[in-house]
């Protein structure tokens, strides 16, 4: 891997996803055209296209709702949900409302960005904690149908239960890149896109929800767009243009204090302890900052991306990559959890965290990524312990610790680590 070289994608999807006969409208949607040399005529024929193309979407969507008319459907987030992911599956909820289609939406980790919490709390998003165990527990027979929102099912635990049940997946939303084989009857994928709330607000764009400004709930939804928007663009520093077309339009409809409000949430002293964790364990090699934190509670995940977010900040730093261990006592296990965040534009994050780390036995990848910004989630397995000494904790953290770095550091420094290409 040449990290030298560009790897912005915008390749199209593999050739079995585009040809499977069960998936339906799966054609992305092309990049803006940035060339010097276009003409204004050219521009208006790409943004024709676009527009057709997301009608298209947004019909095949109308008609697969149509179908489940009056049934009951899961939303699955992946495990920590970010405003993104929060904001979009509410509404897909409300849309959903509009063919007689209850939803309930779900995630297994937890809330624990203060934004995050504030978003849930202030707006009174109707997101459901449910762990694997209470999961497992539940009669799931009541539902026919699944969407996968945000992800695609790699960052979730719950996908597995919700299979085992023989629940099919009615749709699978995303702007990450291509992540597994998963089948759906609807599918609407755009790694070129920068955030999956563009997407949605596209569909209400298109007629799907109409809008009221008069109905409270509909304004706290435009609110929670614009920050997953706002969130996943780095504060629209990263937005393209239909980014900014769509916060154009929930600019007629968000509250402006209510944003506010949430943005303006502090930072608990255990995320500013992680922080400090990061500064201290860092090292930095060819612009890239990596840290290991240590252990952390399953609650003080989120404290990861933000010292991640934190580390890319310093001088003469182009990638961070902070990881640590976290402790899920509720389920009885341990999973080494890292952000990666960059400002490089021809780092690709997906391409570069699948590469270190790879795929597990049944062929899925431990982490992927988007435009400046990735992650990665590794089971510890066998192992996990629950009951052990500190210096037993120590010993395994630091054989982690290094693991965890030799895997970054062969990418990150290639000559000195050279990787065996055929």
């Amino acid at each position: 891997m040449n990290l030298n070289s560009s790897h912005l994608s915008n390749s199209s999807y593999p050739q079995e996803l585009t040809e499977d006969p069960h998936l339906v409208a799966t054609v992305e949607l092309p990049a803006p055209d940035t060339s010097p040399i276009a003409t204004s005529e050219l521009g208006n024929y790409q943004a024709q296209r676009n527009h057709s193309l997301i009608m298209q979407k947004a019909d095949a969507l109308r008609q697969t709702l149509e179908q489940h008319r009056q049934e009951r459907q899961l939303v699955i987030l992946q495990d920590f949900p970010d405003p993104d992911a929060l904001s979009s599956a509410w509404t897909y909820q409300l849309i959903a409302q509009e063919y007689e289609i209850h939803c309930d939406i779900v995630y297994a980790g937890t809330l624990s960005h203060q934004e995050n919490i504030a978003l849930v709390k202030l707006t009174g998003l109707p997101a459901q904690r449910w762990t694997v165990q209470a999961a497992k527990s539940k009669d799931l027979s009541m539902y026919t149908g699944c969407a996968l929102i945000d992800n695609q099912g790699t960052t979730s635990q719950l996908l597995s239960v919700v299979q085992e049940s023989g629940i099919p997946i009615t749709a699978i939303i995303d702007h990450h890149s291509f992540q597994g084989d998963l089948k759906a009857e609807f599918i609407d994928l755009r790694p070129t896109v920068r955030a999956t709330a563009t997407i949605f607000t596209q569909y209400l764009q298109a007629g799907l929800l109409k809008l009221d400004s008069s109905v409270a709930q509909h304004i706290k939804c435009a609110t929670a767009l614009m920050h997953g928007l706002r969130s996943d663009t780095d504060r629209l520093m990263q937005a393209q243009e239909e980014d900014f077309l769509a916060a154009a339009y929930l600019s007629r409809f968000y509250d402006a204090q209510l944003l506010n409000a949430i943005l303006q949430a502090n930072r608990s002293k255990r995320v500013m302890d992680v922080i400090e964790r990061s500064l201290k364990n860092r090292i930095v090699q060819n612009n890239f900052s990596i840290a290991g934190v240590g252990y952390l509670r399953y609650d003080d995940r989120d404290a990861i991306p933000q010292a991640a977010d934190f580390l890319v900040t310093e001088e003469n730093v182009h990638t961070a990559v902070v990881y640590g261990i976290v402790h899920d006592e509720d389920e009885e296990l341990e999973i080494v959890v890292g952000s990666l965040r960059t400002t490089k534009l021809t780092l690709d994050p997906d391409e570069f965290i699948k590469e270190a780390f790879g795929q597990d036995s049944h062929g899925r990848f431990f982490g992927g990524g988007r435009t400046s910004a990735g992650g990665f989630e590794i089971p510890i397995g066998f192992l996990s312990g629950y009951i052990e000494t500190s210096e037993y904790a120590k010993k395994k953290w630091e054989v982690f610790d290094a693991q965890i770095k030799q895997k970054l550091l062969r990418l990150v420094n290639p000559k000195d680590n050279p990787i065996q290409t055929e």
